[in-house]
């Protein structure tokens, strides 16, 4: 998949929320042709605008890093001009999805009605900016790790935002865990305990989801060689210092089933300056929550000159 080519979630919903969350509305008005002048009422500095006027602007990056959430930022505006009717906003991106760009280099230019371009350009902003801030310090680990090691995102993001933090992950470079708790098994202590035992987990599991991945998460050894000979896809090693990471990965590969593949993952305290030894040791997978809890990358909206 090249630059520009993400395969980007329906973002109706949540462009829809948050604008109503910024305007004080109910989601129902940014329907198009929904909330008309009452709409933009609600931006009440706005209201000081004279009526007809345009805005011509350019968003730039504030800090470098990688650009993520253009064609969502471009939905907010869509979105909001639609609901106010009649009025048009043109959004064009500058770069691709993907591009690592330097501080004060233009990203989206926007232009048309004033009172829609302000109105929209909070929630445009913080959307890219959380969406950039994940790919950025994705591509930052992917380059760390290189090649041997999947970089991946957990179920650990702000809620109503997985889906969109998961595309930001894909856009940096990095690989989607689960989407959630219906497309794969990943069988946790928890589990572990109700089920009476790993064994027993594994081939539960495998009699309810035949067509599905499982993954055990495993705290010691042990557990990791037990979820390896029955019969898991995957093995989590979970909190594990790399010396244990390194031993569990060779405890892994020896009991996997001749004619089977078991993938190992580390999880639990990962940080960047961990994967070259995670690298070393042989690990497939390294999956953190530092990923989409990544800090914000900064955007600003200038008027063209």
């Amino acid at each position: 998949m090249s630059r520009g080519e993400f395969a980007l979630p329906d973002t109706r919903a949540l462009v829809a929320a948050a604008l109503a969350e910024d305007l004080g509305v109910e989601p129902v008005m940014l329907a198009p042709r929904a909330g008309g002048e009452a709409l933009l009422a609600r931006d009440v500095t706005g209201s000081l605008l004279p009526p007809g006027s345009v805005f011509a602007g350019i968003v730039r990056a504030r800090a470098g890093g990688v650009v993520a959430g253009l064609p969502v930022a471009q939905h907010v505006w869509a979105m909001l001009a639609a609901a106010a009717g009649p009025d048009v906003v043109d959004v064009f991106p500058v770069v691709a999805e993907g591009t690592r760009v330097a501080s004060g280099d233009a990203v989206l230019e926007v232009s048309g009605s004033a009172r829609v371009v302000l109105a929209g350009e909070r929630t445009a902003l913080d959307l890219l900016m959380v969406l950039s801030g994940i790919a950025t310090e994705t591509r930052r680990w992917r380059e760390i790790a290189g090649a041997s090691l999947a970089v991946c995102d957990t179920r650990k993001t702000l809620p109503g935002l997985r889906a969109l933090s998961k595309y930001a992950v894909r856009v940096g470079g990095g690989t989607n865990h689960r989407a959630g708790l219906f497309d794969m098994v990943l069988i946790k202590d928890n589990h572990i305990r109700a089920a009476g035992g790993i064994t027993p987990a594994v081939a539960r599991s495998r009699d309810l989801h035949a067509d599905m991945l499982i993954e055990v998460e495993a705290d010691s050894i042990g557990q990791a060689v037990e979820a390896a000979r029955a019969g898991a896809d995957m093995v989590l090693l979970d909190n594990m210092d790399d010396a244990t990471l390194a031993r569990a990965v060779a405890a892994v590969r020896d009991a996997t089933p001749a004619g089977r593949v078991c993938l190992t993952e580390a999880s639990g305290s990962m940080t960047s300056g961990r994967l070259p030894a995670l690298v070393a040791a042989g690990i497939d997978r390294v999956s953190a929550s530092a990923l989409t809890f990544a800090p914000p990358l900064d955007f600003g909206l200038d008027e063209r000159a």
